[in-house]
């Protein structure tokens, strides 16, 4: 196979921000939840920022599923990214960090289409919880054309980004991505990405999950919200019917998989976390790693926990090169 892992999701140049609480109070901003808005209230919240001399720390290409994909690259793994940038400033430095880190996609600068790149302002605060506002600009009309059949027949995994169930030509294009993936022997995974993705757009997520997934991705919080239950051992089994495989993270308490037979305990890493931003997309992409690397179920579950708890101790989504390499070389320690 030529990738390991195909993604396809949504493309957002991520900035990066440190406030208190107080900040989302006199915004009107919800904590700990990712909103869609319009770039007017974006800039609006910028300038914000700005003039209390607050500068982003981090900037990047980001996008969940985008998150697990470099991921994979960086352990080492192949990868494809199917994303939606336009031909401006932000689209390039996307396009480019992309490239930097070893993923493959359809777009160059030269190619990408008019229109305005998606940015997600990403508020972090000292309890190192993550709050995302989000405008989606051109990512919103991701759809069918992004996707290169050809890529995603050579792939072992597809990966499928939870946050594209909210636009309607996204949807189309997930499903169609899952139906070629199916009928070429291509495994799929899905992440549900946000508890607001199941709550709002519940209908969309089961589609996606009709039929079923070779392995899921979700948070404690969207597992029970899936299954419309507070307990977690009912969200479980009403998983076992949409995904012969999954993990659900349960933050600092590590995580549970389903191996189709069994349930595994995954216990957590020991850490000081400053920040939570990517750190569910970093464990699928450990994860998705380990198994086209020839791990089993609780090998892969052992290095996604142990990827995220470094994610979490420092602020953005990603790792170095030096810090992925640094990751296997201690997982393979304790093996």
């Amino acid at each position: 196979m030529k990738y390991d892992v195909y993604g396809i999701g949504n493309a957002l140049v991520d900035m990066e921000f440190t406030v208190n609480d107080e900040f989302f109070t006199e915004n009107n901003v919800e904590k700990g939840l990712m909103t869609l808005v319009e770039e007017d209230r974006q800039n609006e919240l910028l300038e914000v920022l700005h003039s209390r001399h607050q500068d982003e720390i981090k900037k990047a290409c980001g996008g969940s599923a985008a998150n697990t994909v470099i991921a994979v690259s960086q352990f080492g793994g192949n990868s494809f990214y199917s994303c939606k940038v336009a031909n401006d400033e932000t689209g390039n430095f996307y396009l480019n960090d992309l490239k930097d880190n070893g993923v493959h996609t359809k777009y160059t600068p030269e190619t990408a289409p008019e229109g305005t790149t998606g940015k997600c302002m990403v508020m972090v605060t000292p309890d190192a919880e993550r709050t995302m506002n989000t405008y989606l600009g051109i990512t919103a009309t991701f759809s069918e054309e992004e996707l290169v059949e050809e890529e995603i027949k050579n792939s072992k995994w597809l990966y499928i980004e939870g946050y594209l169930v909210a636009s309607p030509s996204g949807q189309k294009a997930a499903l169609k991505a899952k139906k070629i993936a199916q009928e070429n022997g291509v495994k799929v995974a899905f992440t549900m990405s946000d508890p607001n993705m199941v709550k709002f757009f519940k209908d969309n997520v089961a589609e996606i999950l009709d039929g079923g997934v070779d392995l899921l991705f979700c948070n404690e919080s969207e597992a029970m919200e899936f299954a419309q239950t507070s307990d977690l051992s009912h969200a479980r089994e009403e998983l076992k019917k949409v995904a012969k495989r999954f993990a659900i993270t349960l933050g600092k308490n590590g995580a549970i998989l389903w191996d189709e037979k069994t349930f595994i305990d995954i216990e957590p890493y020991a850490t000081s976390a400053v920040d939570s931003n990517g750190a569910g997309d970093m464990f699928a992409g450990a994860f998705l790693y380990a198994l086209t690397s020839g791990h089993g179920m609780a090998a892969a579950g052992s290095l996604a926990s142990l990827a995220s708890s470094k994610i979490v101790s420092q602020f953005g989504p990603r790792l170095t090169w030096t810090e992925a390499k640094g990751v296997l070389n201690e997982f393979s320690e304790t093996k």
